[in-house]
């Protein structure tokens, strides 16, 4: 690792450690997927949080035929993790930074031994529990996504919780493109749609993720939780607001942002 790469993870770690915004990247903008990987890393390690699971987001056309590849990652940390109850889940985000909501199927990993999945249908045998539930994207950094994948990956792969909601029953692995999902921000629906439209699915996403740890040297751990993509969007979301996921058939889930 280089020390711009540190400069560029410590200053991250010191904003969201302090909920404190960056009114410009930090540094070089990496320019590649393997130095924002290297920033990532570094991040981690300098912060040394407990990881709870993993962030996977599409890298759309044409940039990830630029970059050599469609998906992203970042980590989740294991405090950011929360399982609905009977009042609405709350989510610290940065005010005057980015911040997003995503309505997602979280995927519970039980690796196995022997050759990575290469296929989504092999993935499923590397998890043990499906739920529907949302991600929070958050970034003390404002312009995180429009400075693009290597910029959003260097920074935790702008990922700030998780909310888990109701399992989807094993029987219904198979048709998780047949499951129609909207998400309302405040009553008002932003989007609709499937994972039918979404690459080779959430257990591709799990897949890719496999692949993306082993070739960093991570070991994946039984229990970490995937969050596999988003499913009608990414949209933005300020303090304040509600956000309700609909999965049909399956349930619902929802979460209200806070200023951090």
């Amino acid at each position: 690792m280089n020390s711009a790469a540190g400069d560029i993870a410590a200053a991250f770690v010191n904003a969201r450690r302090n909920w404190k915004t960056l009114p410009e990247y930090p540094g070089e903008r990496p320019s590649d997927l393997r130095s924002a990987y290297v920033i990532q890393d570094a991040a981690l390690a300098d912060w040394n949080r407990p990881i709870g699971g993993w962030k996977v987001g599409k890298i759309n056309p044409p940039m990830s035929d630029e970059l050599g590849a469609n998906r992203l990652v970042g980590p989740v940390f294991a405090d950011t993790i929360q399982r609905e109850g009977q009042d609405s889940a709350q989510f610290p985000i940065f005010a005057g930074g980015f911040a997003a909501i995503e309505a997602e199927f979280m995927l519970r990993l039980a690796p196995q031994e022997g050759p990575l999945p290469a296929t989504r249908e092999a993935a499923m045998d590397w998890v043990d529990e499906v739920r529907i539930g949302l991600e929070v994207a958050s970034s003390p950094y404002a312009a995180i996504n429009v400075d693009g994948p290597c910029v959003t990956v260097s920074d935790h792969g702008n990922n700030a919780g998780l909310l888990l909601g109701a399992c989807v029953d094993r029987t219904e692995w198979g048709r998780l493109d047949d499951i129609a999902v909207s998400l309302e921000i405040d009553g008002r629906e932003v989007g609709r749609a499937s994972t039918a439209t979404m690459l080779d699915g959430p257990f591709g996403a799990a897949a890719f993720l496999l692949r993306n740890l082993s070739d960093r040297g991570i070991t994946p751990e039984a229990g970490w939780w995937v969050s596999s993509g988003a499913i009608t969007g990414v949209h933005e979301i300020s303090p304040g607001q509600r956000a309700i996921a609909r999965f049909a058939g399956v349930g619902q889930t929802e979460a209200v942002m806070q200023a951090g």
